[in-house]
């Protein structure tokens, strides 16, 4: 079975950690753990990651130069995704006793430049800050920011992922056994030229978007959506929450999820599984679990699929 698997930017840095390399590290060694058991069960593994908190703090670094000094935001994307993925990477292969290849891919996604996504910024990048700190930071580098649960963070734009360039190198990588670690933060986003050249843009794609776009692409037999919640919640936040352990496609277009919590990683998982396929969505170290159909949340085209996995 061929398994692509997305590790969410905030499980990999967790709320009111600090933003260090040692815990970084601490989590992605609790992730690599859970991904070796995948591959030790006789699957193949490509992994996706975010970057949200990470692109931002590079952001941040950047802020201390001059405006015309300061990395764009597909600059610092390729950063993070060399950064996050030399930890997975090393982790992973310490996790598998070095008896697998594991390499890192740095992914070029494109997308479109009249996409509106450029005039309405959304997506997350960087550490929270109480509302008033965020205004005073926004109004001093001209950012948008909005509020994140109980906090604030800057947005900037997140077009939609359209099409993968080095899915050829992705699969020559794949053909030889190679557990790939690639799209890292939805990928670097980059534009496609008259002359068909192409060339970066000030963006982030949203990670589980380009990683449901892989799967589909890569003809994936599963995708798993892992993060720091164990499922996807009905009322999340409410005395009345509960966890939904099985969806259909339909069940889960009825839902009406916020786009900051779990809507966008619903929103990918039914754009893989009308593609075929099975998702998962739950905790990034019950990876083989969710996997297996026992933890997380399982979206499928149907009822007759949900039975096939019981």
């Amino acid at each position: 079975m061929l398994v692509v698997a997305a590790l969410g930017g905030n499980a990999l840095l967790q709320r009111g950690e600090p933003l260090t390399a040692e815990a970084q590290r601490a989590n992605v060694k609790i992730a690599a753990k859970s991904l070796a058991e995948i591959v030790r069960a006789g699957h193949q593994l490509v992994v996706t990651h975010g970057n949200g908190p990470q692109v931002g703090l590079l952001a941040l670094q950047g802020a201390s130069y001059q405006p015309e000094e300061a990395y764009p935001l597909d600059v610092l994307g390729a950063e993070t995704e060399g950064m996050i993925g030399y930890i997975i990477e090393q982790e992973l292969e310490n996790a598998l006793d070095h008896d697998r290849p594991v390499a890192t891919l740095l992914t070029q996604v494109l997308v479109d430049k009249d996409d509106p996504a450029f005039s309405k910024p959304t997506k997350f990048v960087g550490p929270v800050y109480d509302k008033q700190e965020a205004e005073a930071k926004a109004q001093a580098a001209g950012w948008h920011i909005a509020q994140d649960g109980n906090k604030w963070r800057r947005v900037v734009p997140s077009p939609k992922p359209l099409e993968i360039p080095d899915m050829r190198v992705l699969q020559l990588l794949l053909e030889q056994g190679v557990v790939v670690i690639c799209a890292g933060g939805g990928g670097i986003p980059v534009l496609r030229r008259g002359d068909g050249s192409l060339v970066g843009v000030e963006a982030v794609i949203d990670k589980d978007a380009a990683s449901a776009l892989l799967a589909r692409h890569l003809r994936a037999d599963a995708l798993l959506l892992l993060t720091d919640v164990d499922a996807v919640y009905s009322d999340y936040g409410s005395f009345t929450a509960a966890p939904i352990y099985e969806l259909t496609v339909a069940e889960a277009k009825a839902l009406n999820l916020p786009e900051g919590s779990m809507g966008p990683k619903l929103t990918a998982a039914i754009n893989f599984v009308e593609g075929g396929g099975i998702c998962g969505i739950g905790r990034l170290n019950e990876s083989l679990a969710i996997l297996n159909g026992s933890s997380g949340t399982k979206v499928v085209s149907g009822y007759a699929e949900q039975a096939k996995l019981r």
